[in-house]
């Protein structure tokens, strides 16, 4: 995983830098500048809303299932970018048709991708909530029964294959068993070719005015673009993973942060789904009310920074919380037949004198120790 990362890393900067004439930079329009604006965008569209509420809700399942999702953000972040590739690669072999389809915002490609992008993407944020409102509803009934003592043992799990809505959701739920399946989820997320176009574009402005241009010199700008998105959203899966983790270790001591996480991750992906959905129907139905509007002038990509900093405020509160108590002392527990507390009877106690044994003034009682009530 990290290896791949940074072979993103060189091998984009390396194409970047040796693609001009001569092989410096200076003899190239893509440049310095337009290797760090697509490396940018990567950066930023991997805190897009919907990335996160993906990520952060299938590590969530994941755990629950006994998996150790390290890598959700990788393989998710690797499915959208193959689509960024693909883009690329028709244009660096000269395909016109889709370039032209890729300057009209009005095309038949635009109105494709962006429905299937968006409906991908919003049911999908749908499914994965589901399945952790049943994580969710099995926690909160746990832990009421071990608050009202019918259960002593914290099972996070326990109820969760029970219910209606669990066996609804028992194809979607075994459907993704390890973290390498978000591969084809994040390339359905990439048909919505938001970025695909972006970076698109800075092939086309770099194309248009340098025909002198090596075809494998335009792969910098995707590579780039894939090394910027797989670094943040592994970062954001490898971090939830230790957030969710956390809480699970001990479920019954912090079972209330659990609970918290967890929903706040429910509410996210509802919340971000609805937000898509209601911006594509608005716009496939020609909608012009204000709620319509306001769907879809949602900046997704300032909720994903304001999400991932909300959990992340969450978990840092919850651990130093958790620490503080772990440093009070804890008062020891009496010890049975010392002095002050009463023996049962009959009882024989070794090795336990009183604290006088040492003074010689106290006498041959306070030497013999505890003898047996019946004096023998």
């Amino acid at each position: 995983m990290l290896v791949t990362i940074l072979a993103l890393h060189l091998a984009g900067f390396g194409l970047l830098f040796a693609g001009g004439e001569g092989g410096t930079v200076a003899g190239t329009t893509l440049g310095v500048g337009m290797g760090v604006t697509a490396y940018v965008l990567g950066l930023r569209h991997a805190f897009d809303a919907d990335h996160i509420a993906a990520i952060d809700n299938t590590t969530r399942k994941l755990l629950d299932d006994g998996r150790k999702p390290v890598s959700v953000g990788f393989w998710f972040s690797l499915g959208h970018s193959t689509v960024v590739l693909a883009l690329v690669v028709l244009l660096a072999l000269g395909v016109d048709a889709l370039a032209g389809s890729l300057r009209d915002d009005d095309s038949a490609l635009h109105r494709v991708t962006g429905i299937v992008g968006a409906t991908v993407s919003g049911l999908f944020l749908y499914v994965i909530a589901a399945i952790n409102v049943v994580l969710l509803a099995s926690t909160w009934r746990t832990h009421r029964q071990a608050r009202s003592g019918e259960t002593t043992r914290w099972m996070p799990t326990e109820g969760a294959t029970r219910g209606p809505l669990t066996r609804l959701l028992s194809p979607v739920i075994t459907a993704i068993r390890a973290p390498w399946q978000m591969y084809p989820v994040g390339v359905l997320f990439g048909f919505g070719f938001d970025t695909a176009t972006e970076v698109g574009l800075l092939v086309l402005a770099a194309t248009s005015t340098a025909s002198h241009l090596a075809w494998y010199s335009l792969l910098a700008l995707p590579l780039l673009f894939a090394a910027g998105m797989s670094l943040l959203d592994t970062a954001d899966g490898v971090l939830m993973r230790y957030a969710y983790g956390w809480a699970l270790a001990d479920g019954a001591r912090k079972v209330r942060y659990n609970l918290a996480i967890t929903a706040i991750s429910v509410v996210v992906a509802v919340a971000v789904g609805t937000i898509q959905l209601v911006a594509l129907f608005g716009d496939e139905l020609g909608l012009g009310g204000d709620q319509w509007r306001s769907a879809a002038g949602v900046d997704l990509n300032a909720v994903g920074f304001w999400i991932v900093g909300a959990l992340v405020l969450m978990w840092l509160g919850a651990l130093l919380v958790s620490r503080r108590r772990q440093r009070r002392p804890v008062p020891a527990p009496p010890q049975r037949g010392a002095v002050g507390i009463r023996a049962p009877e009959g009882a024989r106690i070794d090795h336990v004198q009183r604290a006088s044994h040492s003074d010689p003034s106290s006498g041959d009682g306070a030497r013999s120790g505890l003898r047996r009530a019946d004096g023998t």
